[in-house]
């Protein structure tokens, strides 16, 4: 099979159904530790640190030089920034952001705020998956679609353990909670698969643009949510093991 954009959606898919199996742990393992959680999520950090560089950044400036890119990731990280002040949305340590004053977010029921942040976070890394695939460079998407995937299993338990501890329902609604929320991450992969198939003059402006969403949801929000309960040291290692890692799967899957 190599019609990029199947394999665009066979890869939101496989990162989805990693996101599903990182957040039904919840059923089987209820209560892990706080630095354990974080430990996770810096390596979570890790991996799209090194997949931003290793398989966006770097191979969208040999295809369309530095400039592109560069447009590229600073659109990337003001759309998230934009995006942050424009939609209601809440994290469970940092707490409510966005016009969450507004009557329609009143309306919202606090769960929902909580999946909205959470598939905001999602979002650029089913982009991520669909541009690479888009692209026809089978071998930097497959990096890709591991380094999301393997990041979604921490990153989705972690969602379930919060939706827990915040009283939004049992242990089942938890893991549904962060199933849904990882979803998003299908269509968004076909949507960028579909953007560089048919005009392979954005590639290396998408790329960036991937690269970017990512870069500013783990130093807007990741680092930081992990460094607020004083577990900064394992979060930091967390996060060396998880880019270590995803450097060496970029070597050995070339």
């Amino acid at each position: 099979m190599s019609n990029p954009l199947i394999l665009a959606l066979l890869g939101g898919t496989f990162t989805s159904f990693l996101n599903l199996i990182g957040a039904s742990l919840i059923l089987v393992w209820k209560n892990p530790s706080q630095q354990f959680m974080d430990s996770a999520l810096g390596f979570s950090a890790g991996v799209m640190v090194a997949a931003s560089f290793t398989s966006l950044i770097m191979p969208g400036i040999e295809f369309g030089g530095l400039v592109p890119v560069v447009v590229g990731i600073l659109l990337g990280a003001a759309m998230m920034d934009v995006v942050d002040q424009i939609i209601p949305h809440e994290h469970i340590i940092k707490g409510k952001e966005g016009p969450v004053d507004s009557d329609w977010a009143k309306r919202l029921r606090g769960v929902w705020l909580f999946i909205i942040a959470i598939t905001l976070h999602n979002m650029p890394e089913g982009l991520a998956v669909g541009v690479t695939f888009g692209s026809g460079h089978i071998h930097e998407a497959v990096k890709v679609m591991l380094a999301i995937g393997l990041q979604n299993i921490p990153e989705g338990l972690a969602v379930s353990l919060a939706a827990v501890s915040v009283g939004y329902g049992s242990a089942f609604y938890a893991a549904y909670t962060g199933i849904r929320a990882g979803l998003v991450e299908i269509p968004l992969a076909l949507i960028g698969a579909v953007a560089v198939y048919y005009a392979k003059a954005i590639l290396p402006y998408a790329m960036g643009f991937a690269a970017g969403a990512m870069l500013y949801v783990v130093s807007d929000e990741i680092i930081p949510e992990t460094h607020r309960k004083g577990h900064e040291r394992p979060a930091t290692w967390g996060f060396m093991i998880g880019f270590i890692i995803m450097l060496i799967l970029d070597v050995l899957l070339g």
